[in-house]
């Protein structure tokens, strides 16, 4: 039965088109405590004193929490393997404060009235300390984000808190500065990129609960539910064992819920009063209480022959962690990591960098994780070079891009065994129209417009890291339930990776059905980050299908009486190759395994971990339309041309694509996080802080050149995140061609327009 490669509507969209979608909150008890978290109005200061007496004897007010009740831990909230590379940095709360809206005391009422009146009436006597908030001014600066004497790395990951410096580190291949020497032209430019909200629909939010064993059950809106386990449990100084977390509905996540925003302050309250207890964010919270992504500064110098030949590659980036350090090292890594290895002919690269602390909300992880900073700034250099050279930077790319086979130094030296990016340039080119309209055109008197270009790669899953577990079990009815450890944030990886399962086991759709994540019965997986789904756990869900696939053929051939070489099961029946018409059907078989004598319940459980982490590729190409008179600019067509491998679902894949690309074009031209000069977020509201909507969005074309990855589950590679990354670079370089500015830091405004780009 054909069904990997085909557009099959998602599994659960009847429900959510029907409005019948269950999420956290429309499953949290009635009776749970409402809890709410005070937060500090200073970027940095000590607490001296918090007075809760008042606070405390409000009617229906059940705790108040301050520094004094929690747990004396470290730990990060970042959702990764461990050991986590990030640092410990963290308690669920402490005296010092580090950025507005760090949290201060945690209270729980029976109401939100009640909360609401014990937040306004508790007083809190601060110090208020001097921050830092330039992050090009942190290091080494005098004021210490982090003085605490318990701070710790599980890795050295090049930190200094004495130098608020979170992590750093250099990494290369051959002689840079010689090689630069050699090079007809050399380019230096410095390339910004802001922090930007994830902003996804359903804000953060958890409930929590003791079940009749005491157990610390965890309900909440994660793309990590077995890391989440973990960090509660030391946090919380319990065993691993006491805790449960359960995955319900995700609306979005984009990488904003690998980090534990919510969970720690509702279990905190639970574990204190014995009762349920829910918290749910406000947008406001969710913007400046939360995540965002790295705010950098990335300096590349490249270097180039008159032929268009790249020999040499330097980046640093200076990356904003803000108040704490998760991710901080992970996601500055893949600024070269997943920029530089498309220039892998260069006879040289080095790659270095430096991560420090601001008095700012923290970083984390956000779609593109590093590589779509990096691929602004890189690509920006490579459309700059092209233009210094005198050449079509279609061309140049096509010149200098790995080939299938060849190795990629800056990639961990793996191999490049599968690409169609040659034929995702051809192709965007064509759709784009960029032989007729390279690289402007006039419209009107004062409407002009330009096309740029940018490639990128991604990954898919952390190699040797990621490990995904996927069971498989043959019911009674002759149904399969397929259980996995995944997370589905709304991407559809539920319907992909039943596809993959009925396509293995050669049966429809609606005979797999899909178990939502419980860490009490899911089988293991890192989760739903850095592109893992598809390729990692997509593999683990193809070795169980196939396991089981066996088992059942043994089962039949035991009960036809006959070796079980002779036997074939076709996804419906078991039959003997020598007499056809001499079988036994699936629901017979599920049927006599589960009664009487010899009862076997067939599952399979199967996991995978890659050694390598195949690159995704795409070819993107904006046409942008700028009003000289306003410096307003306008994305009025934007072609992404995608190689993912196999297309497990092309509806899936693109409605993943045009959001991606939807999202790079807001981090291009509108999102932009910005604070005053005592570290408070000015745009935490969708009245300020801007998203592209439906009407600001270019009509958005996708295509796909599908290479077969041969270590992907049916030829599969990721697809999540590497279609952000092209537009920021792709639109810098159409407005430069439309109007003659240069401008290298995002987002680019009409005031940077009219007045001729920025100067650092």
């Amino acid at each position: 039965m054909k069904l990997v490669n085909e557009a099959i509507p998602k599994l659960d969209s009847g429900a959510l088109t029907g409005g019948k979608g269950v999420y956290t909150d429309d499953i949290a008890p009635a009776d749970c405590l409402v809890v709410k978290v005070l937060r500090s109005p200073h970027a940095h200061a000590r607490i001296r004193e918090i007075k809760k007496t008042a606070a405390s004897k409000v009617p229906g007010v059940v705790a108040v929490l301050t520094w004094e009740d929690v747990p004396k831990i470290r730990y990060t909230l970042a959702g990764q393997s461990y050991p986590e590379p990030s640092p410990y940095d963290r308690y669920i709360l402490e005296q010092t404060v580090r950025y507005v809206g760090d949290p201060v005391a945690i209270v729980a009422g029976v109401d939100e009235a009640c909360v609401d009146k014990a937040m306004r009436i508790l007083k809190v006597d601060y110090d208020v300390l001097e921050p830092v908030l330039d992050f090009e001014q942190a290091l080494d600066n005098p004021v210490l984000v982090h003085q605490e004497e318990d701070y710790f790395n599980n890795f050295d990951i090049g930190g200094d808190p004495a130098r608020n410096l979170v992590a750093s580190g250099c990494e290369g291949e051959g002689d840079v500065e010689a090689e630069l020497a050699k090079c007809d032209v050399v380019l230096d430019r410095t390339y910004y990129t802001k922090a930007n909200a994830q902003a996804m629909m359903e804000t953060f939010r958890t409930y929590t609960y003791l079940d009749y064993n005491g157990r610390l059950n965890v309900v909440t809106s994660t793309q990590v539910p077995f890391h989440c386990r973990r960090t509660i449990a030391r946090a919380l100084d319990l065993p691993m064992t006491a805790v449960r977390v359960v995955k319900p509905r995700i609306g979005g996540g984009f990488g904003a819920k690998q980090t534990l925003v919510s969970e720690l302050f509702p279990a905190l309250v639970t574990l204190r009063t014995g009762r349920p207890a829910k918290i749910v964010y406000t947008r406001a919270e969710s913007f400046q209480a939360s995540n965002s992504r790295h705010q950098m500064r990335v300096r590349v110098r490249v270097g180039a022959m008159k032929d268009g030949t790249v020999r040499a590659i330097d980046m640093h980036a200076l990356s904003n962690a803000g108040a704490y350090g998760e991710h901080a090292s992970t996601t500055v890594g893949l600024v070269g990591h997943k920029s530089i290895p498309l220039y892998a002919k260069a006879k040289a690269f080095r790659f270095s960098w430096d991560v420090v602390y601001t008095n700012t909300m923290a970083a984390g992880a956000f779609r593109g994780y590093g590589a779509t900073q990096g691929c602004f700034a890189l690509e920006s250099a490579i459309n700059e070079l092209a233009v210094e050279l005198g050449v079509d930077p279609a061309q140049l790319r096509l010149q200098n891009i790995p080939l299938p086979g060849e190795t990629m130094p800056a990639y961990y030296n793996e191999p490049l065994s599968s690409s169609k990016l040659e034929e995702c340039i051809r192709t965007g080119m064509k759709l784009i129209g960029w032989e007729e309209k390279y690289p402007r055109v006039q419209v009107y008197d004062h409407k002009v417009r330009g096309l740029g270009m940018a490639i990128t790669m991604q990954g898919s899953g952390i190699s040797a890291v990621d490990t995904a577990t996927a069971t498989i079990k043959l019911n009674d009815d002759g149904y399969y339930t397929l259980m996995i450890g995944a997370t589905d944030m709304g991407t559809g990886c539920d319907t992909i990776l039943a596809q993959m399962a009925a396509e293995t086991l050669n049966c429809s759709l609606e005979r797999i059905t899909v178990d939502g994540v419980d860490t009490d019965h899911s089988p293991f997986d890192t989760g739903s980050y850095a592109s893992s789904t598809t390729y990692v756990t997509g593999n683990a869900v193809v070795k169980a299908c196939t396991q089981l696939m066996e088992s059942i053929t043994v089962q039949g051939a035991k009960r036809l009486g006959i070796p079980v070489e002779q036997a074939e099961f076709d996804g419906e029946r078991v039959f003997d190759c020598a007499e056809p018409s001499r079988g036994i059907t699936l629901s017979q078989l599920a049927q006599a395994l589960v009664v009487g004598e010899g009862t076997q319940w067939l599952t399979a459980t199967a996991s995978h971990c890659s050694p390598t982490s195949p690159p995704p590729l795409m070819a993107g190409f904006a046409q942008v339309e700028v009003d000289l008179e306003t410096g307003e600019a306008k994305v009025t067509d934007y072609v992404g041309v995608v190689d993912c491998g196999t297309v497990v679902n092309k509806n899936l894949a693109r409605v993943q694509a045009e959001g991606g690309i939807a999202q790079g074009i807001g981090m291009a031209l509108y999102e932009d996080i910005q604070y005053d000069s005592r570290g408070q977020m000015l745009n935490h509201s969708f009245m300020q802080y801007k998203i592209p909507c439906r009407t600001d969005l270019p009509q958005i074309r996708v295509a796909f050149e599908e290479s077969h990855e041969p270590s992907g589950p049916f030829g599969a590679k990721s697809i999540g995140e590497v279609v952000i990354n092209t537009p920021a670079p792709a639109v810098a370089q159409a407005i430069f061609n439309a109007t003659g500015v240069r401008v290298r830091s995002l987002p680019i405004t009409p005031e940077h327009i009219l007045l001729g780009g920025e100067k650092h």
